[in-house]
This record gives C-alpha cells, sequence and structure tokens, in this order.
C-alpha cells in the first residue's frame, strides 16, 4: 500500500487515533500527574503547572483526559468486539440454517430492538452490580442487535449465490460456509459497521457515565469527566468542554478511517472485478 495513495482526511484521522492509543496504551508515563492525586484547587484555570486546569475535586484535567483515554477505549473496544462476534455469528447462522433458526433468532433480535437501547440499559445497571464485565457485557448484547440486522441481511443476499450452494453440494458444513464463505464476501460492509459501533460505543459509554452507571469514580473516563464538571460551566469554567471536545474528536477520527478503509476496499473489488 503507497502512503501517496492515502488522502488527507485519512492522516487526520489515523493521527487522531494514534494520539487517542498512544494515550491509553502509555497513560502512566505521559500523564503529568496520578489519575486520582488533587494537585491544586477547584477548577483551577490553565497554566503552566496545568495546562487545562483542574477539575471539581482539584485533579489534573490533562492527566484526567489521559487515564480516561485508556478507560474508555478498553470499554468501548472490549463491547464492540464482543458485540459483533455475537452478532455476526448468530445472524450468519440464521442465514445459513434457515427455516425456524432463521425465524427464532430474528424475532428475538426484533424483540431486543423494540426496547429503547438507553432505557433498557439504564434498567439493567441499575438492578445488576456494579461491575467492569457487566457493563461491558451489557453494552455488547444491546449492540449486537444492529449487528445482527446488517448480518442477517448481507449474509443472506451471499447464502444464495452460486459458490455457497457448491460449498453444500460438497457437503461442507454449517461453520465452514459461514467463516469461508461467507464471511469474506461480507467484509466490506461489516468494516463500515465495525467502525460506526465503536463509535457508538464510545458515545454509549459516555452517556451512561454521565448519567451515573458507567465507569464508576475515581476512575477517569470522558463521559464522567463532563458530569463531574458539569457545573462549572455556570461560572465559566470550561473544565467539562476538554473531555467533550476528546469524545467528538475520537468518534470523528474512527469515522474518517473507517471511510479511507471502506472506499478502499471497494476500489479494490472493482479492480478485480
Amino acid at each position: 500500500m503507497r502512503l501517496r495513495a492515502i488522502p488527507p482526511s485519512a492522516w487526520i484521522g489515523l493521527a487522531g487515533l494514534a494520539i487517542a492509543f498512544g494515550c491509553a496504551l502509555f497513560a502512566p508515563f505521559i500523564a503529568p500527574h496520578g489519575e486520582e492525586e488533587i494537585v491544586g484547587g477547584v477548577w483551577d484555570l490553565p497554566s503552566e503547572a496545568f495546562l487545562l486546569g483542574t477539575d471539581n475535586l482539584g485533579r489534573d484535567l490533562l492527566s484526567r483526559l489521559v487515564y480516561g483515554a485508556r478507560t474508555t477505549i478498553f470499554v468501548a473496544a472490549s463491547a464492540t468486539v464482543l458485540s459483533f462476534s455475537l452478532g455476526i455469528v448468530l445472524s450468519f447462522t440464521a442465514s445459513v440454517l434457515r427455516g425456524w433458526t432463521d425465524q427464532l433468532l430474528s424475532r428475538l433480535n426484533d424483540l431486543m430492538m423494540a426496547i429503547p437501547t438507553l432505557i433498557f440499559a439504564l434498567v439493567v445497571l441499575a438492578v445488576l452490580p456494579q461491575r467492569l464485565w457487566i457493563l461491558v457485557g451489557v453494552m455488547a448484547v444491546l449492540d449486537s442487535t444492529r449487528v445482527f440486522r446488517l448480518g442477517r441481511a448481507v449474509a443472506t443476499d451471499i447464502a444464495v449465490m452460486d459458490f455457497v450452494e457448491a460449498a453444500r453440494l460438497r457437503g461442507e458444513g454449517t461453520l465452514w460456509i459461514v467463516f469461508r464463505e461467507i464471511l469474506p464476501n461480507a467484509l466490506s460492509p461489516l468494516l463500515a459497521e465495525f467502525g460506526l459501533r465503536f463509535a457508538f460505543a464510545v458515545l454509549f459509554l459516555s452517556t451512561l457515565s454521565f448519567l451515573g452507571l458507567g465507569i464508576q469514580p475515581p476512575a477517569a473516563d470522558w463521559g464522567g469527566m463532563v458530569k463531574d464538571n458539569k457545573d462549572g460551566i455556570i461560572f465559566g469554567v470550561s473544565a467539562a468542554l476538554y473531555p467533550g471536545l476528546a469524545i467528538a474528536l475520537f468518534a470523528v477520527s474512527v469515522n474518517l478511517v473507517v471511510d479511507w478503509l471502506l472506499n478502499r476496499t471497494a476500489s479494490l473489488k472493482g479492480g478485480r472485478a
């Protein structure tokens, strides 16, 4: 792949993701102060000591942003990978087996999608213990319904093609057809959906943290930082704007990279045809 073929928008997205993932991986070495360390007064203005100022408890905002990148990206990525694994396996299985299996899984998916996602998550998380793995699991299950819908639509079109029928006539099993025949031919739309789901997971996690049911304090995450510092806006303090800007820039960066990869995959297919 030639670097000159990468458009400027993709470079911007890659740079944004590199900064975010770099902060997530090397947070203890990049952050000027500890994640929970109180180093100043409440909502101190930006200065040489604190480049972005301090938060509602006197903690360094830049350090919290860096540590928040690690928590936000880890949880969102885990939920997205799990939701895709669940949604793709179930949707492809439904498309290959058809009949009652397809009807049962599709109606169950429709039932889950009929319930507002945020309300369902709030009810479940309010009842269950506040554990990180429970948060990831709830996000993954709710998001897998969208993946199932797209995966089934794509797999249904591919499952009736000649090469899939030929695999059935050869006596290939369901797993072979799903992973060797359908999945490679469905990567292009699934790649785009993965990026969108990842960005949505970051936004959804931030929403849950803002409502108090996501990442629990004193751990730092971008949505929780907005919640902690939202009252400062009344007094002209911009502490809540920095994590909000980080969420927006990360979502834009993901979409820029996904758009480039999707266009590149489509052009490769067109060239081979």
